[in-house]
């Protein structure tokens, strides 16, 4: 009996003695295990729409400014009405839509829009920009409060469009 005794106390000992590796990691794991998890909050994804006078010409240039694909190209007998441009990367993630102008009841092009993309590459953004001939509208810079590089650039229909760095890369 004093044997059987001796292990539950040294086995009680070995269930005591702190393990921080072992509990970080689990405690990590955890940690992932409940971000992964379905929220039962109602989820919300942005689908900015905005109405162009060429639904072709204007997924082109986001397509090509961004690093993108236009869905277009998969569905060309569609393109010259809507077109959605993508990032294949993120598993088709829509970024932004195009709709014909006449569609949409003819509203003023670019009027009090402004299309702010944050982009992992901003250096190849600008050059990309820059190969396009996009009109610029501010040239890179430090903005100071995200402390990030951002350009402003007019796309063909007029629409104010800025590209990022993402925030706390010029610091």
């Amino acid at each position: 009996m004093a044997a059987r005794t001796k292990k539950k106390k040294a086995a009680s000992k070995k269930r005591t003695t702190p393990r921080p590796k072992a509990d970080a990691a689990k405690a990590k794991a955890t940690k992932v295990a409940q971000a992964t998890k379905p929220s039962k909050a109602p989820r919300v994804r942005v689908q900015p729409l905005i109405a162009v006078r060429d639904v072709a010409e204007s997924a082109r240039w986001y397509a090509n400014l961004l690093g993108l694909e236009a869905l277009g190209d998969r569905h060309p007998d569609h393109r010259d009405a809507y077109d959605r441009i993508i990032d294949p990367k993120a598993h088709d993630r829509l970024v932004l839509q195009l709709h014909a102008r006449e569609e949409e009841g003819d509203p003023k092009l670019g009027h009090g829009v402004l299309l702010w993309f944050e982009l992992d590459d901003f250096d190849a953004a600008v050059a990309r920009a820059r190969e396009l001939r996009a009109e610029v509208v501010e040239e890179p810079h430090v903005n100071p409060a995200p402390s990030h590089r951002e350009m402003w650039l007019r796309d063909p229909d007029g629409y104010v469009v800025v590209i990022c760095s993402p925030d706390g890369e010029a610091e």
